[in-house]
């Protein structure tokens, strides 16, 4: 027996906002988030602007003690959970903590806390390395600290598949109740490694955008001018819940997911495969998993990172998935124009801005869009979000080293 899983809980924290209401509401103002980077020296870089969290006070969540022997990654996870919970209304000492787990994945984890402790060996030697820096910089601390925080021992589980970690988490969760080992787990992604390797390491790569003079229009997904992605930062974390469970207790339900796919590209360790065949067959796989035919879809929420080969190679990927005269009246946007690219977060923050434009019926613009290409000619929602009844989409990721994941989201008919 297949169970149904819906989404009944978000919590979220972005370049945008630091509340998934507060973040909502930049998108619908088609609002930037890109601005001069801060947490590095701009002047040693190309490119000189990035999508920071700001304001980000981790004493909400996590108390001083605990904070110094936490990166900021998790950090991150752990306020994202916090939120996503309260948002479902969940009371965990109600639960069988067995049946409720997490699953949080990061793209790089605890870089920051690897540079502050490398620079602390080479001063000042060995003998004052923190006995914390193990546990501070593994990717898998996320859900741990989540876990520990609230209590939840059921599947715990990390996922580290670069750009497309978020929605490989929230995909993988979705399985794990749908199989019967669990009634709740938190899904999606988190990440903060805007830090001089970090950001060095992209721009040495000459992945990240140099339009410098205007931040704010830096992150141009499918515009013709696009040269790069604005690095950026933050976490987006889901509830999803087993269907009778949700109802049980009278649950808000955003969405129901209906299907999951992931394949690779085998092609390349950062480009795109150029014909776009393993996120066609990604988008195939999750629709067929969902019981979905490509028709019936209204709504893709694109991986969409500004760079020039990933927007070309997607929206023909989208175009041999769907085909004429299918594909020209999907709505296909990129959040990322207003987020920047969160890298191991960014499928999770997509997947809740996916749901909430179903549940709210308004589809996010891809903003800065002044320049059409030629090879980028499907219906991007340009610069303002638009009304619309939306019943069936898609949030798709592509990431580093060919991994591509997408999860299929419906409105939720009971």
């Amino acid at each position: 027996m297949q169970h149904r899983v819906v989404l009944t809980g978000v919590g979220c924290l972005t370049p945008i906002g630091n509340s998934v209401e507060e973040a909502w509401a930049s998108v619908l103002k088609g609002k930037s988030g890109t601005a001069r980077v801060t947490q590095v020296d701009p002047q040693y870089f190309s490119s000189k602007v990035a999508a920071e969290v700001k304001d980000f006070d981790p004493l909400k969540y996590l108390s001083a003690k605990q904070i110094k022997k936490t990166d900021r990654f998790v950090q991150f996870a752990v306020a994202g959970s916090k939120m996503a919970v309260q948002n479902a209304g969940l009371d965990f000492t109600k639960e069988d903590p067995h049946l409720c787990g997490v699953l949080i994945g990061s793209g790089i984890g605890g870089l920051r806390t690897i540079e502050e402790q490398h620079k602390i060996l080479l001063e000042k030697g060995p003998g004052r390395i923190s006995p914390f820096l193990i546990p501070m910089l593994i990717v898998n601390m996320g859900p741990g600290q989540v876990a520990i925080e609230l209590g939840l021992k059921g599947p715990n589980n990390c996922v580290a598949t670069a750009c497309a970690t978020g929605s490989h988490a929230i995909g993988d969760a979705f399985k794990i109740i749908q199989r019967g080992e669990a009634q709740i787990m938190l899904a999606g992604g988190t990440e903060s490694c805007i830090t001089p390797l970090g950001f060095g390491g992209f721009d040495a790569m000459k992945a990240l955008s140099t339009h410098n003079e205007q931040p704010e229009k830096a992150s141009r997904p499918f515009d013709k001018t696009r040269n790069g992605f604005v690095m950026g930062e933050g976490c987006g974390v889901v509830v999803l819940e087993e269907l009778e469970h949700a109802l049980k207790r009278n649950a808000k339900i955003y969405c129901e997911i209906m299907g999951y796919g992931m394949t690779s590209d085998a092609t390349h360790m950062t480009a795109p495969d150029p014909e776009g065949r393993g996120a066609t067959r990604c988008m195939i796989n999750t629709l067929k998993d969902a019981k979905i035919r490509p028709e019936e879809v209204d709504y893709i929420n694109a991986h969409g990172t500004s760079t020039p080969l990933n927007d070309k190679v997607e929206t023909l990927a989208i175009k041999n998935v769907f085909t004429e005269p299918v594909a020209k009246k999907l709505m296909v946007s990129s959040t990322k124009s207003m987020t920047g690219h969160l890298l191991g977060a960014a499928g999770g923050v997509e997947a809740i801005f996916t749901a909430l434009a179903i549940k709210h019926g308004i589809v996010p613009p891809t903003i800065n869009y002044e320049h059409p290409d030629p090879e980028c000619d499907l219906d991007y929602v340009p610069n303002q979000a638009r009304q619309a009844k939306i019943k069936v989409a898609l949030s798709d990721s592509l990431g580093f080293g060919g991994h591509n994941a997408a999860i299929c989201l419906k409105r939720f008919d009971s």
